[in-house]
């Protein structure tokens, strides 16, 4: 099959062999796949990553130990655990001490013509939700986990800090429970879609300091962190979303002073992800700028670096 790796940080297309899927494991046709953050900071060196990247996608499924699998349209959750631990026990695979992360930890990945992935990692795409909508599953499950772990009731003040992709998704799940929203953002081309949609922007440069209840640094940069506490306001909570190649520098006297919560924040539930594309078609509206084939690898990163872009698609 056609597939991509990264050789020197450039995205490079490649014969692979096809996927041989392990015991309980479905073997998937490749429809979509999104280029995001994390397979930018991959091709940087993030997590010295070597195989096939690319983790949010859409595909067909075209052989399972399960038949009734067979041709449904799917999503699938990126974290394989080991099935025993307590972690994974306990519902929390993607904290697996011995977790594989589909392309980006110990697996391949979707930038391909197939992936195998466990059975209990696939979701099936709901009736009525497009494949367009369905690729951005997954880090719409990663802003539905802001939910799960600060649970907003409602009212609070809250920055979302940057204004991608994910922090776009981010501020639509936040407004949904009630939040009040702004977004901080660099790119008015950008801002102009979340105004559009209803929720509040203003230049990250503008912002006032200490006025915020909720911060969410979804900006993808080492700065990220410094800029979200000059503006989150005393015990207030940073949520971390990014990850970026290398490290981050910033003085933690404000956090004690300020007695700030600090949260990381990854991957989440697709259920709640799911239930959002069925009931708002609208949330990942305008969001694709582009889409390439697999030949056009290279002209698909170039132009998911550019400063406008929000989701660049594969199509394999």
């Amino acid at each position: 099959m056609r597939a991509v790796i990264l050789e020197d940080g450039r995205p490079t297309l490649v014969e692979r062999p096809e996927p041989l899927p392990r015991e309980g494991e479905a073997v998937i046709r490749v429809v979509l796949a999104g280029i995001c953050g994390t397979d930018l900071e991959i091709a940087r060196g993030y997590l010295d990553f070597d195989g096939i990247p690319g983790h949010e996608f859409v595909g067909v499924v075209e052989q399972a130990p399960e038949p009734d699998w067979i041709g449904k349209r799917v999503v699938a959750e990126i974290n394989v655990g080991c099935g025993v631990c307590e972690r994974c026990a306990s519902g929390l695979a993607r904290h697996c001490p011995a977790r594989t992360v589909v392309g980006i930890v110990g697996r391949d990945g979707a930038f391909a013509e197939r992936i195998a992935l466990p059975l209990s990692n696939l979701h099936e795409i709901p009736a009525g939700v497009s494949d367009d909508a369905a690729v951005f599953a997954e880090p719409l499950a990663a802003a539905h986990e802001i939910v799960d772990q600060v649970s907003p009731t409602g009212g609070e003040r809250v920055l979302v800090l940057g204004d991608g992709r994910l922090g776009q998704l981010c501020a639509a799940v936040l407004a949904r429970a009630g939040c009040r929203i702004l977004v901080g953002g660099r790119h008015p081309e950008k801002l102009r879609r979340l105004e559009h949609s209803g929720i509040p922007t203003a230049s990250s440069d503008d912002l006032d300091e200490g006025e915020f209840d909720l911060v969410v640094e979804a900006t993808g940069k080492p700065d990220g962190l410094r800029r979200a506490l000059r503006v989150v306001r005393p015990r207030g909570t940073i949520v971390l979303k990014s990850t970026y190649h290398g490290e981050a520098s910033f003085e933690l006297a404000g956090v004690v002073i300020d007695e700030v919560s600090v949260i990381g924040s990854r991957c989440g539930r697709f259920e709640p992800a799911l239930d959002h594309l069925v009931s708002d078609a609208k949330v990942t509206e305008g969001m694709i700028t582009a889409r390439y084939p697999l030949d056009r690898v290279r002209d698909a990163f170039t132009r998911a670096m550019q400063s406008d872009a929000l989701k660049v698609l594969l199509s394999p």
